[in-house]
């Protein structure tokens, strides 16, 4: 796209807006910053060397501004139906998001993944396997370090490993990952996306550019990423945690498995693994099928599946004190990410959720307790219908409270030696929280600040 004469439209100044600034400055390319958060102060944001020169919109956007814009590019926190967006869209002016910018500037081979769960281990693993292979690797994306802020640095020897929502999904164009991963669907971001259908779509489209000889490895436990895998005109590969594969990746009795035609090689024994439970075999096996399709030794592999440490916020061990064990599952910001929690206890569980309300349902969370948990305590605008949905299975070991420390003070005095304290909210940080960084953490420091 040339854009020489033209100014590019910032939409939304955060973190990802920020980025997508430093990278047209660095190109030499005219932008404007507009945020519909009219509370924002531009004497602050031009504190910020990126925005000090530019032109600053708050609240409403001006529709002559649009005559001289050749582009827009959206952070992934901006929904794409905002009247706003219709607005531009109607001007005829392409929508990108930080994603697609950023793919425009890049250079060297690049692999993505995303997925409802799961995402943030499968790409912080495959970024260590590949940092241990290839001498200029980049982790990007939605693990919290965009790949505007990188792309730049690129050259044409540059691997690029990145976490991909579904949200900056919804404005990639021409992105195009050699390999790319789906590692499974299940509901989330409905306040969003409205539809699971809509859903569904936006994350298979992490494929839509790829070509024959590219690959997409997914999840054959997933039936709707199973009948996906059948549609695609590229090279499919398939990872299970339930069943032989005649090829791909499998679990079984303990040990990671690659198939070829049949003939199974071992590739590592799970106990010699440093991450729990059978949803994270899942993303050992994801990464090792997206490495070793992009030429990667088995060896080097399996080295790195043997060091690799849990990534913060996901079931993250944090501290005992008085026989009491507290984990930090603050990711798990939806209903299957909370399953995998609750799995991973192997101890009687005090268990605080709750959150913003995503419009998830909670059915199948609560029946996943299994015995396991002693006491749900909840916090935040879904605690009433989490609780409703509890007792309507049957689990009435409920209790309220208006804070995360409050929760923990609950769970840590009902606590005795040999259980567990586990925050895996099963819901999203916001309202009480910035984000599910933050959340979890205040739970680390408070849970280390507790008396003995």
């Amino acid at each position: 796209m040339d854009l020489q004469g033209k100014t590019v439209l910032i939409v939304g100044a955060g973190k990802s807006g920020i980025a997508a600034g430093e990278l047209l400055r660095k190109k030499g390319i005219a932008y404007r910053l507009y945020d519909g958060n009219k509370e924002l102060s531009k004497e602050e944001l031009q504190k910020n060397d990126i925005w000090k020169d530019c032109e600053i919109i708050l609240g409403d956007l001006p529709m002559e501004i649009l005559a001289d814009t050749g582009l827009a590019v959206l952070s992934p926190g901006v929904p794409t139906d905002l009247p706003v967006i219709a607005a531009i869209r109607e001007q005829g002016i392409p929508i990108w998001g930080e994603i697609e910018l950023a793919y425009h500037f890049a250079k060297g081979r690049l692999l993505a993944i995303t997925g409802t769960n799961g995402k943030t281990t499968t790409t912080s693993l495959l970024g260590e396997i590949m940092q241990a292979y290839f001498e200029d690797v980049k982790v990007v994306g939605n693990i919290g370090i965009p790949y505007t802020s990188v792309a730049a640095d690129t050259t044409d020897e540059t691997v690029t490993v990145a976490e991909i929502s579904s949200f900056q999904l919804e404005t990639a164009v021409d992105f195009h990952p050699q390999v790319s991963a789906i590692l499974n669907i299940t509901p989330d971001h409905l306040n969003r996306h409205h539809t699971m259908e809509c859903y569904i779509e936006t994350k298979e489209s992490i494929t839509k550019n790829q070509q024959k000889e590219d690959v997409c490895v997914l999840n054959y436990e997933d039936e709707v990423l199973l009948e996906f895998g059948k549609t695609l005109p590229i090279r499919v590969v398939y990872f299970s945690s339930k069943r032989r594969l005649e090829d791909g990746f499998f679990y079984e009795d303990g040990v990671i498995y690659k198939s070829t035609g049949g003939k199974a090689e071992k590739i590592i024994e799970t106990s010699r693994l440093q991450i729990l439970g059978l949803h994270n075999y899942e993303n050992v096996m994801a990464a090792a099928a997206m490495a070793d399709s992009f030429g990667v030794p088995m060896e080097v592999i399996t080295k790195v599946l043997e060091q690799f440490q849990a990534v913060e916020h996901r079931i993250e061990y944090v501290v005992e004190k008085r026989g009491v064990k507290f984990y930090n599952d603050s990711k798990g910001t939806n209903p299957d990410a909370a399953i995998q929690g609750i799995r991973a206890m192997e101890r009687p569980t005090f268990l605080i959720g709750g959150g913003y309300d995503k419009q998830s349902e909670y059915d199948e969370w609560i029946e996943a307790f299994d015995g396991k948990v002693k006491q749900l305590v909840l916090i935040g605008q879904t605690r009433e219908k989490i609780a409703e949905c509890a007792k309507k299975h049957g689990f009435t070991e409920i209790a309220f409270a208006d804070s995360l420390e409050e929760a923990m003070d609950i769970c840590y005095q009902n606590a005795v030696e040999g259980d567990a304290i586990l925050l895996s909210p099963a819901c999203a940080s916001w309202g009480m929280f910035d984000n599910y960084e933050q959340r979890g953490e205040k739970f680390k420091e408070y849970a280390r600040n507790l008396k003995e």
